[in-house]
């Protein structure tokens, strides 16, 4: 089979194409043939060496990535057999190899994919799909509320704006850039500003016309993060799910203080990692579950951008570079 693999740790370049021995599923686990293999920013600092939430660099070389979907093609011993020739996704856990013609993962892992979802579609959710949920749990929009959501144009902000607006809410977008901005427009936020603009803050100011926001769902972190905490009214809620404007290797998330806080009259809240996993029950696939299924009916759309597996390194560019909107895939 074909497979993207690192030698070294490094630039996105580091990322090569090339032919290795096919996996073999061991006991419990089954063979998947990739039709699409999700790429996330976390993969880039992976990448460099950066140990990410699994215990240390990983072991090279190595074949990225966390999340594919295609059909079962083999099993492993024990392995369910109703498996075998249907359509599947899964998030591989701690045990990369998903950007690959084939991987291998527990069948505990496996969902079926939906009727009427391709697996791209089915890839985003259960990796960018999830953690949307999972950011929900925190602060649930409401009828009349207005939700600000910086990065409305990657690939979990596309489903918080869907998702909010879903909920009939009133949903302000920020994005880098006019063909950014356009797109947010276009998934149904209300108002789409363009945060790469001198005084984008006034121009929010001055499109809520006196209103304050209700909930900030925030990935990005550093000034425009704070900005976007100053839209705020009181009782409002910041939910802190990353840090993209500061570098996800040398960044960190927006922190306000307890006192902070208190002046403002809001409360902010980091959700990622164990907090999210125990307001889920303590078992992710609650939130891989509710994330398909709301792809399913139609009331979530993930957006994807598609790469050649063969055109790894350029993907993770495109993505370091804040060149791509919605979900990066790779392709075989």
């Amino acid at each position: 089979m074909h497979a993207v693999r690192l030698h070294a740790f490094g630039p996105a370049g580091n990322l090569t194409y090339e032919e290795v021995p096919d996996p073999v599923p061991g006991p419990g686990q089954v063979r998947v043939a990739v039709a699409a293999a999700g790429v996330h920013l976390l993969d880039t600092a992976l990448r460099e060496g950066m140990p990410g939430p699994f215990g240390g660099p990983a072991d090279l070389p190595t074949v990225p990535g966390r999340e594919v979907a295609g059909t079962v093609d083999a099993l492993g011993e024990g392995a369910d057999p109703s498996w075998l020739g249907r359509r599947v996704v899964a998030h591989l856990g701690a045990a990369p190899g998903g950007y690959a013609e084939l991987a291998v993962t527990g069948a505990d892992r496996l969902h079926p994919v939906p009727d009427g979802l391709d697996e791209a579609a089915a890839v985003a959710m259960i990796g960018t799909g999830r953690t949307a949920m999972g950011i929900v749990q925190f602060a649930e929009p409401g009828r009349g509320d207005v939700v600000v959501v910086p990065a409305a144009a990657g690939g979990i902000g596309t489903l918080l704006v869907q998702y909010a607006k879903n909920a009939g809410a009133t949903v302000l977008g920020l994005a880098g850039g006019p063909a950014k901005t356009a797109l947010v427009l276009a998934n149904g936020a209300d108002a789409a500003i363009d945060y790469t603009r001198p005084g984008w803050a006034r121009e929010a100011r001055a499109w809520l016309g006196g209103r304050r926001a209700a909930v900030v769902y925030d990935s990005v972190g550093g000034d425009l993060g704070r900005e976007a905490v100053g839209l705020l009214g009181e009782g409002g809620r910041h939910i802190v799910f990353g840090w993209s404007s500061q570098g996800v290797r040398d960044g960190g998330p927006l922190v306000l203080t307890e006192e902070e806080q208190a002046a403002r009259g809001i409360i902010s809240r980091q959700v990622l990692g164990r907090a999210m996993l125990d307001r889920a029950g303590g078992d992710v696939r609650v939130l891989e579950t509710r994330a398909l299924a709301e792809a399913a009916a139609g009331r979530l759309r993930p957006a994807v951008q598609r790469f050649p597996l063969r055109e790894a390194a350029q993907a993770h560019h495109a993505l370091e570079t804040r060149g791509t909107t919605g979900k990066v895939v790779l392709v075989p």
